[in-house]
């Protein structure tokens, strides 16, 4: 089998940032852009805690679908398998500078979040007991300031090579 386009990354250079993972034309001649939203340095920082992503997937996805401005091309946020960040897509041909801003509002959000998590309940959600808002919060803070905030070139493309 062919390696898939994301295992072609260089995980070893990747740094945190907001990253186009790939874009797909629908049938409709729509483009979808999938972003690589990376929160940590793959194997050289510790991954975010299950919890804590589950519970910034429910945030960010809640917020986006909520957006005024981004809501309808929202197509999906989910977390990546490895708890390094998170998957964006959005429909449009985009690129990474395209939603800096939008970042910037949705980790706010959650850093700020107070009150009951979105969905976490046994009726909405299949592991609603696997949340935690302290870390979530912490986690979003954290990568908010230190790079959605502080955002260089080099953490909107990925790495060569």
């Amino acid at each position: 089998m062919e390696k898939i386009a994301s295992f072609t990354i260089n995980h070893i250079k990747l740094l945190r940032g907001i990253y186009v993972s790939r874009k797909d034309t629908l049938p409709n001649g729509d483009v979808v852009t999938t972003f690589d939203i990376r929160m940590k340095e793959p194997n050289r920082e510790p991954a975010v805690g299950q919890a804590a992503l589950h519970t910034i997937e429910h945030l960010a996805a809640t917020f986006l679908r909520n957006h005024p401005v981004w809501k309808d091309r929202v197509i999906y946020w989910g977390p990546m398998g490895c708890c390094t960040g998170n998957y964006l897509l959005l429909q449009g041909d985009l690129q990474s500078a395209d939603i800096v801003p939008l970042m910037q509002e949705t980790f706010s959000f959650i850093a700020d979040f107070e009150g009951e998590i979105p969905g976490a309940n046994a009726h909405d959600c299949g592991n609603y007991m696997l949340n935690n808002l302290p870390m979530a919060k912490w986690e979003a803070r954290k990568f908010l300031i230190e790079v959605l905030n502080a955002i260089t070139p080099a953490n909107l493309s990925y790495p060569n090579e």
